[in-house]
């Protein structure tokens, strides 16, 4: 089974508001597409927030288009967040983290992220 692709908010983040790693996001998302990339629904709502912030509303728009059209965006639905809830309890993820963590295992994708919450967390690629 072929491992897909998963960037978390965190990468979408950086690359967008061309923070000081863009260029070790580049290779994920400039090659992203919805054959082998996951975007679970909840990246969404943190890059859209957070890139408005920083760079304000049209930066915001063009990152979550680029993410809508160049992944499988996931839905959280009922068995995702049942299962979210679990890895929170076992590995001690937050809330949004272990959704993104749910939907990476049920779609076999690797997760690529600079989040510290992930450290030590099975699949993950951490990006310093």
């Amino acid at each position: 089974m072929k491992q897909n692709v998963l960037i978390d908010s965190h990468g979408w983040i950086e690359y967008f508001s061309e923070g000081p790693l863009i260029a070790k996001y580049a290779k994920y998302i400039e090659n992203a597409s919805a054959q082998t990339h996951i975007t679970p629904s909840i990246i969404l709502y943190e890059v859209y927030k957070r890139i408005k912030i920083i760079k304000g509303e049209n930066i915001a728009l063009r990152a979550v288009a680029h993410i809508i059209e160049h992944t499988q965006i996931f839905s959280i639905d009922k068995k995702l967040s049942l299962n979210a809830a679990e890895i929170s309890i076992r590995t001690k993820l937050p809330m949004a983290d272990s959704m993104i963590k749910a939907v990476a295992e049920e779609t076999n994708a690797v997760i690529i992220t600079g989040d510290n919450h992930f450290k030590n967390i099975e699949n993950v690629i951490l990006i310093e």
